[in-house]
């Protein structure tokens, strides 16, 4: 294969965003892709800590807490996460997962699963290992490419 930088960056590009597309959430209807990440997230960590900021959330996420705010605002407008306050809200607002939330989150978990044992099954354990390992490489790079300048 040989190919240029901007051929490269094209295709990564292209690539990426077939496999974000939405095909795969339309399984999902109740949820958006970025909807599902953030209920994951907070019910994992609210597993462990029993709450979670929306710092952290922003942090885990890559996404600013205006934007948590924005997307948090809307789980919470359809009974899926309840915004709590930490003393008289100067500490910060948390989140936590309602009974309701954790439901769906784990309907769409079993679906997810069922897809992925397909796709893994055909790709390999070893090659979804592999570009997993590589992908997050790939992305510690860009984010320290993009921190340092873009």
């Amino acid at each position: 294969m040989n190919m240029d930088i901007a051929d490269i960056s094209n295709e990564l590009v292209y690539r990426t965003y077939l496999i974000n597309k939405d095909r795969i959430w339309e399984k999902l209807s109740d949820l958006s892709i970025i909807e599902y990440v953030a209920l994951h997230r907070i019910s994992e960590v609210g597993q462990k800590e029993d709450r979670t900021y929306f710092k952290d959330l922003s942090d885990s996420m890559k996404i600013t807490e205006r934007q948590v705010s924005k997307l948090t605002g809307e789980l919470r407008d359809r009974g899926l996460i309840l915004w709590s306050y930490e003393g008289d809200g100067s500490r910060g607002t948390y989140i936590t997962i309602t009974d309701a939330g954790q439901m769906l989150l784990e309907k769409n978990e079993k679906l997810l699963r069922d897809y992925f044992v397909r796709v893994i099954d055909r790709f390999g354990a070893g090659n979804v290992s592999e570009l997993l390992q590589l992908m997050k490489q790939l992305e510690e790079i860009m984010e320290t490419e993009f921190s340092n300048g873009g």
